[in-house]
């Protein structure tokens, strides 16, 4: 299971740690205790939240994008079936949605709360993890 320290949370998200610390003082972000005793957000409940402030009508935020399509977030849904795979991420306000093979999917190691960038070319949408 993917977990993310406050500082990775909040890039995910585009918000900043202390926004991510008040939600989590206040009990609408629940975090878990890691090894070496650092607040941390489970993965899955990383990605509800990220869509949660993707379907509200106010953005505080502003997140910045870069001219080379590439959209860093985390994986919001995973659908598998026989040889073909669709994957949702999840980045900022924006979802992008990606149709490759169920193998690229196996050997991305990609599942809900994963974190991945959306590389978009013309119509083809690539998806990346960090190695």
């Amino acid at each position: 299971m993917t977990h993310y320290r406050i500082s990775e949370a909040a890039a995910v998200l585009g918000v900043s740690d202390d926004t991510v610390r008040r939600w989590i003082d206040a009990g609408t972000l629940p975090v878990e205790v890691d090894e070496q005793g650092r607040r941390v957000v489970d993965g899955p409940v990383l990605a509800a939240r990220a869509v949660e402030l993707a379907q509200s009508p106010d953005d505080p935020t502003s997140v910045g994008r870069s001219a080379r399509n590439r959209f860093p977030g985390i994986v919001t849904r995973v659908l598998v079936d026989g040889v073909m795979a669709q994957v949702e991420v999840q980045s900022g306000r924006h979802g992008v949605v990606s149709l490759l093979s169920a193998e690229a999917v196996h050997e991305l190691g990609l599942e809900v709360g994963s974190p991945a960038v959306a590389v978009v070319k013309a119509t083809s949408v690539l998806i990346e993890t960090p190695r």
